[in-house]
């Protein structure tokens, strides 16, 4: 799975930061790098969540096998 991470300044001097594969995923940071580590903190953690609930959608493209 490769996400793209779009950010851009605000009219009030905040960065942010959005994943496009996962719509709501949005960040706010007082920098870019800022911005961008929370969006993908919280894209881990949305992802986490849709597989602890049994959700795994095809556009998400992850598949885990036990050795």
């Amino acid at each position: 799975m490769k996400f793209t991470i779009e950010y851009e300044l605000e009219a009030d001097g905040r960065w942010l930061a959005e994943v496009k594969e996962l719509p709501g995923v949005m960040c706010y940071g007082t920098s870019p790098e800022g911005a961008v580590a929370h969006a993908q903190a919280l894209a881990l953690r949305v992802v986490a969540d849709r597989l602890e609930n049994g959700e795994n959608p095809a556009s998400l493209l992850f598949s885990f096998s036990a050795a």
